[in-house]
């Protein structure tokens, strides 16, 4: 009864203010009719509406009752009554109220107030007064709550934001213009707002012509299919993990066992579009419930494809998904898949902004590789956000600006144009060698994974493949591929670095790389599971296939081979035998084989750490994987959000680790890089070249800005500085290394 009540009463009063709202009155005078009716609605004998002006102030926009009572036009955050509003963005109530935590008047002894809330954060209060002893009912709160959520809308519009500018102005204050958010991808952006939406309600379920529909979804699948493959085509992302991404993505766009579950649902009797959210339905119980985060991004993925396909059944897809009218958009979407982004003009997106956005989400990967600065986690954005609307994206600070003044306009395209010359001069600097100003030479490679990551090889002059990701290839087709093919992928890469060296790691499958003809492998930590060289030493068939693929490819050439996630001595020592009997058998068969083979393996399971000493005398180089290394040390998913600003590898543990293994390989002559994202940091790359690390592999997206790292940075200084660091208890070091590297002109 009481719901009813408060639900009737919230009614009546906004009836009368959207009277007043949808008058010709200038904003000032609808205001204060506002301010009078929430009065004689409540009966109350003052009201009054504050607006947050930064992120720390309101500023009073309207009243009624006030006049000749002492009481404050400018509030902070926590200050009094209306202050903690603000700062709890709750709504609260307060009888017997005096001057000192009413900050107002002594005239009044009873107050309701609540929050005005935008995109979750405070947008202001609007507060009911009693100058007697008054007391509250739970009717009353949830009436206001009601008026508060409208008023939130009505303050928001163009005519309303733009008074409460005028007037925050008129007395000398500047307006909070901007949203805060968390910073995924840095870089500056000015660009109109494009919603990005696409997912529509099923309007049909069952199918009046079954053969129909499966004709529907056969046309569907290959016109979607070669949509993809023109994207990506099309689009140049360099090398990275965004590579793996898209590929596993065009896997799921073309898994024959999904269509068969589609096809099952229409032969059963659903229209194509209900076949198909079924049949995501379908695997999404079967695995959402799963903790791997990998996995429930893949389920993203499958997500996404199933929206595309649906867009593709129904005929959507002709339509252009980004307004043509712009030159410069800034796309908002409360979730996107990785392929969305190319749906629009890249070389018109100047920046992305995600609601539900994450750091692994794989959407935020793929832009970093397009350098779009990417903002996430400001919520409420995509509902509010009005298309077309001019915004500005700090992705330094991690702002969004809502229809952004002059100054801020000029100051953003200033910061685009000297991004632009730097790039430039990273282009410029592949002629230069990669040496330290005191001249210590720093061997820089790229990491590859894809046929037109193999471009970077003359593009940038480096020195060579640091780790070419084998299961890239295996993910991507339709079968396990046999010697021959397999030959086919590695010597093309061999014939493409010419003298430079390649290193191949070993097949690395399991956890979130999963091969589509493998059977599921359902495990419930699948990180630190049966994966990667556990599974080709159980499956010894596979991994002699490969080593022998690698021999004949490198014929008359150096071959390198990296096993990765090797945990004990014993498992090195059983994959390297594997590789050396497969050499012994070629030359048995009078094969061309390698005119040297090298064999070492990757450091990223802590308990290799321990054995290392014994490990380096039967290797002939190490890399560590920092990616999972970290991960493991730390007990820590490095995909899940929750806990990814937890830790930090720019802290003395980890670092403290690295130096652990440089030096014993130092010590043993050992040759030891880095191979994982650690590497393509400018500032962590630093700090390993201050721990002693004279080898890197990097992505081919960073490889300019940590060759300009390089060749800005003095090694004796900064190893002398990250000494001094390394028995601090902070848990990030991160702050101080940025410090440093500003004060010492090192270019991060």
């Amino acid at each position: 009864m009481q719901e009813t009540t408060a639900t009737a009463q919230a009614m009546n009063v906004l009836k009368d203010i959207q009277g007043a709202v949808f008058t010709k009155a200038e904003p000032e005078v609808k205001l204060a009719h506002i301010m009078q009716i929430l009065a004689q609605s409540f009966k109350a004998d003052a009201t009054a509406c504050y607006v947050s002006v930064d992120d720390n102030y309101l500023e009073l926009l309207s009243q009624y009752g006030l006049e000749g009572y002492p009481h404050k036009g400018n509030i902070r955050y926590g200050e009094g009554f209306i202050g903690e509003i603000a700062a709890s963005q709750r709504s609260l109530f307060r009888t017997g109220i005096a001057d000192k935590t009413f900050k107002m008047s002594k005239a009044f002894k009873a107050a309701l107030g609540a929050p005005l809330l935008r995109w979750n954060r405070t947008f202001g209060t609007i507060i009911i007064i009693h100058k007697d002893e008054h007391q509250y009912t739970q009717t009353d709160v949830e009436t206001l709550e009601t008026v508060a959520l409208f008023l939130t809308s009505v303050l928001s519009s163009d005519e309303m934001l733009e008074y409460k500018k005028k007037l925050v102005k008129s007395r000398g204050l500047k307006v909070k213009d901007h949203l805060k958010g968390v910073i995924l991808n840095k870089g500056y952006g000015i660009g109109h707002a494009v919603v990005h939406q696409r997912r529509q309600a099923l309007t049909k379920i069952f199918a009046e012509n079954k053969q129909a529909e499966l004709d529907r979804l056969e046309d569907a699948k290959e016109r979607m299919n070669k949509s993809l493959d023109e994207k990506f085509n099309a689009t140049r992302l360099g090398i990275g993990e965004h590579t793996d991404i898209l590929e596993t993505y065009r896997m799921f766009a073309k898994d024959k066992g999904w269509y068969q579950k589609i096809s099952t649902h229409i032969e059963n009797g659903l229209t194509a579009e209900a076949a198909v959210e079924r049949a995501y339905e379908d695997t999404w119980n079967r695995l959402s419930a799963s903790s791997d985060i990998y996995l429930k991004e893949r389920l993203h993925d499958l997500r996404d494809v199933a929206d595309r396909l649906r867009t593709f059944l129904s005929g959507e897809d002709n339509k252009s998904e980004a307004p043509q009218r712009y030159d410069d958009i800034i796309i908002v979407a409360q979730t996107m898949g990785p392929a969305d982004l190319m749906d629009y003009d890249y070389k018109k997106i100047r920046g992305l902004i995600i609601e539900e956005g994450t750091p692994t989400m794989h959407v935020a990967i793929v832009a970093k590789a397009l350098n779009i600065p990417v903002i996430a986690k400001i919520r409420g954005i995509f509902k509010d956000v009005k298309e077309g609307e001019l915004l500005g994206l700090d992705g330094q600070e991690g702002f969004v600006y809502i229809d952004p003044p002059e100054d801020i306009i000029q100051k953003f395209k200033s910061r685009q144009k000297n991004m632009s010359l730097l790039l430039e001069q990273l282009k410029a600097l592949k002629k230069y060698p990669n040496k330290t100003l005191d001249g210590t030479r720093i061997n820089l490679n790229i990491n590859v994974g894809l046929d037109f990551d193999f471009d970077y090889l003359d593009s940038t002059k480096c020195d060579g493949i640091g780790l070419y990701r084998t299961e890239i290839p295996f993910m991507s087709s339709e079968s396990m591929p046999d010697v021959e093919k397999q030959i086919g992928f590695y010597k093309k890469l061999m014939d493409k670095a010419g003298n430079k060296r390649v290193v191949f790691r070993s097949l690395d499958v399991g956890s979130d790389k999963r091969l589509p003809y493998w059977s599921d492998m359902k495990e419930d930590n699948p990180a630190i599971g049966w994966r990667s060289i556990r599974i080709t030493l159980d499956r010894r068939a596979i991994l002699r296939k490969q080593m022998k693929a690698f021999l004949r490819a490198a014929a008359g050439k150096e071959l390198n081979v990296m096993f990765p996630m090797i945990a004990s001595l014993e498992e090195f020592l059983d994959a390297k035998e594997t590789l050396m009997l497969e050499l012994e058998k070629e030359k048995k068969k009078g094969e061309n084989v390698p005119s040297k083979v090298r064999v070492g393996l990757m450091i990223e399971v802590p308990s290799i750490i321990f054995q290392l000493d014994d490990v380096l005398q039967y290797a002939d180089f190490i890399s560590v994987g920092t990616n999972d290394l970290a991960q493991f040390i730390f007990a820590c998913d490095r995909g899940n959000p929750r806990i990814t600003d937890r830790y930090d590898v720019l802290s003395a543990p980890f670092l403290r680790v690295m130096k652990t293994i440089v030096e014993k390989a130092d010590a043993a002559k050992v040759e030891c890089s880095v191979c994982g994202e650690m590497a393509s940091n400018p500032v962590e790359a630093m700090v390993l070249i201050g721990l002693g690390f004279r080898k890197l592999s990097v992505s081919g997206s960073a490889y300019g800005p940590v060759k300009s790292m390089i060749r800005s940075l003095r090694v004796q200084d900064i190893a002398e500085y990250v000494k001094t660091l390394l028995k601090s208890p902070k848990k990030s070091l991160r702050p101080q290394l940025i410090a440093y590297a500003h004060d010492h002109g090192i270019a991060i």
